[in-house]
């Protein structure tokens, strides 16, 4: 085999791989959700419990753990990953940023990463390994 097939091969894997950055990122974004909600598989610090009900915080919980499901599923991809890139927008400026510039010293890089991977996939959709991809296979 030589590196132009090796290539080839690798370019073939990109829809498949689209795919799997969706599903692995809901996945830790959900824990993110249920974290703030149920306290699973941990609580939110510092005593471990959970966020108000109807709380700003538990608002973004709930986004998270239900948005995320849907984009591990890859139902409603687009408009989802949009309003979740908003969300993410709006935690890193108004929770992070505030305690400094620099997200590596505000703890704001989950927050910049998930807006920019959810922003990404709102512009692209779900990729091949989808609820709406099979949606749309069964309308053609």
């Amino acid at each position: 085999m030589n590196i132009t097939d090796i290539k080839n091969k690798w370019t073939a894997m990109g829809p498949y791989l689209h795919s799997v950055l969706r599903i692995v990122a809901a996945f830790m974004f959900i824990l993110a959700g249920t974290t703030i909600l149920f306290a699973f598989p941990t609580g939110m610090p510092p005593d471990g419990g959970t966020a108000k009900p109807m709380s700003q915080i538990w608002i973004g919980g709930v986004l998270e753990a239900f948005g995320g499901a849907l984009l591990l599923l890859g139902l409603f991809t687009r408009p989802v990953a949009f309003i979740l890139a908003g969300e993410m927008a709006v935690a890193y400026f108004q929770f992070h940023f505030p305690q400094g510039f620099w997200p590596t010293m505000n703890s704001g890089v989950a927050a910049i990463i998930y807006c920019f991977v959810w922003l990404y996939f709102s512009a692209t959709g779900p990729g091949v390994w989808s609820i709406d991809e099979w949606r749309a296979k069964r309308q053609r």
